[in-house]
């Protein structure tokens, strides 16, 4: 049986949620490697069913193991915390209906 092609996120967290920016940043970067959740299991020597629930916000994650999913996905383990930009907010309120997008509140900088 093959699986599926991983697939992004696809809308933005709520940037008040740190498990939910955990979860974003942690498929983000799996995918863009190409790798299922049982490989970035095995690469940081967690359980496959974990990674699967971090990446939907159901367990509160340890330093620990924000660490070794950092270093199994080559990213400063910091990163993995830090809510997402929108791209362009006035992009984003123009094509709110079909990107989810537009009703995130802009962040200041």
């Amino acid at each position: 049986m093959v699986s599926a092609k991983p697939s992004p996120p696809t809308a933005l967290p709520d940037p008040d949620n740190l498990r939910d920016v955990l979860a974003y940043w942690i498929r983000l970067r799996r995918v863009e490697r190409g790798w299922s959740q049982e490989r970035l299991a095995m690469e940081c020597e967690l359980d496959r069913t974990y990674v699967s629930a971090v990446e939907r916000s159901r367990w509160n994650v340890s330093l620990s193991n924000i660490e070794r999913l950092a270093v199994a996905l080559e990213v400063p383990a910091w990163t993995l915390l830090k809510p997402p930009e929108p791209k362009n907010v006035e992009t984003d309120s123009a094509t709110a209906g079909s990107s989810g997008f537009g009703s995130r509140r802009a962040r200041c900088a």
